[in-house]
């Protein structure tokens, strides 16, 4: 995530520096029309940033040393479809052999997952499944 803020910033700061040269640089069309594209770039670098903070935001709520028979955030879920980690989406990783997918808390199978317990069932894509265990 600091690589990740590292990059913005500097990319950040060479828009800043490309918007700086256009402002000297006042050839008409041209002029305006790089300056347009550079507005639009730190427009999107600025959404990134903020989709970064929400998503560390996210991460610091998740307490991973408590332990709660109720699936919510920060749970590790095993499922008769998959096994889940309720946090953020971003891929898959390994403990015990076992495949866990990465969730946010919006996707459609973490909100139906929300609250159930070990044993109880839930439906997804038209097919009956259970949880079978929850850490």
């Amino acid at each position: 995530m600091n690589i990740r803020s590292q990059r913005l910033k500097q990319a950040s700061e060479a828009l800043q520096e490309s918007l700086d040269s256009e402002t000297k640089n006042s050839t008409g069309d041209k002029h305006e029309t790089g300056r347009a594209m550079v507005q639009l770039e730190q427009e999107k670098l600025a959404q990134q940033v903020q989709e970064l903070d929400r998503v560390k935001g996210v991460l610091k709520k998740i307490d991973i040393t408590k332990k709660s028979t109720k699936i919510g955030l920060g749970s590790m879920v095993s499922t008769s479809l998959a096994n889940y980690f309720i946090s953020i989406s971003c891929g898959t990783f390994a403990v015990d052999g076992k495949t866990f997918y990465c969730i946010s808390m919006e996707s459609p199978i973490a909100k139906l997952l929300m609250g159930k317990e070990a044993g109880e069932g839930f439906v997804f894509n038209g097919a009956s499944h259970s949880v079978s265990e929850v850490v």
